[in-house]
């Protein structure tokens, strides 16, 4: 069993879930690349650095998800309802940082030191966060489309989204589509 992100249920409602998640640390990587490829370009270098190349030689468990957040695009998913066509955001390469949440266990000051420069070691606060859950392929079209439902739902909902949407993979890419677990998450605004 692969260890998931801690969270506290605060609110189910009728097309996602708000989600309180306690400070965690990740360890992540930027990569220049198609939506669709961006973890596979980033895996390799922080699955080595879970493995023990870091400079204590300690190997961290597996944890699930692996999120993938677009760091040039943060105005186009929170107008992405308005859209009407064009490419489908995330078709061509853009920046991306994907990243592995590390056990809870786990703090900012504890995680060994990544040997590779290019896995950053990261605290992220607490937030309360806005969760669609779906099963599937995680393609850019995939997460567009359940982006936008879900910033839909918050304006239904009467909630205010902060930053960027994350798209959060629970599973390996050899599992059958119709079995995997991926979440589409969004911060809100605390009320």
């Amino acid at each position: 069993m692969t260890e998931q992100q801690p969270y506290d249920l605060v609110q189910r409602y009728p097309h996602f879930e708000l989600r309180r998640y306690p400070t965690h640390v990740l360890a992540e990587v930027q990569v220049h690349a198609a939506f669709d490829k961006a973890a596979n370009e980033a895996f390799r270098h922080l699955f080595n650095y879970i493995s023990g190349s870091n400079t204590a030689h300690r190997q961290l468990s597996m944890t699930a998800p692996v999120i993938q957040e677009d760091l040039t695009s943060e105005e186009m998913v929170m107008t992405a309802p308005v859209l009407q066509s064009g490419p489908v955001p995330g078709a061509e390469d853009e920046d991306y940082m994907v990243a592995f949440v590390l056990p809870a266990e786990v703090t900012a000051d504890s995680a060994p030191v990544p040997d590779d420069k290019t896995v950053k070691i990261r605290e992220v606060p607490g937030s309360l966060s806005a969760v669609v859950r779906f099963s599937g392929n995680g393609s850019a079209a995939a997460f567009q489309s359940h982006c936008v439902a879900l910033l839909e739902a918050l304006q239904v909902a009467g909630l205010a989204p902060v930053g960027s949407a994350r798209f959060a993979r629970f599973d390996p890419p050899f599992k059958p589509g119709f079995l995997r677990h991926n979440e589409v998450v969004i911060d809100v605004e605390e009320s």
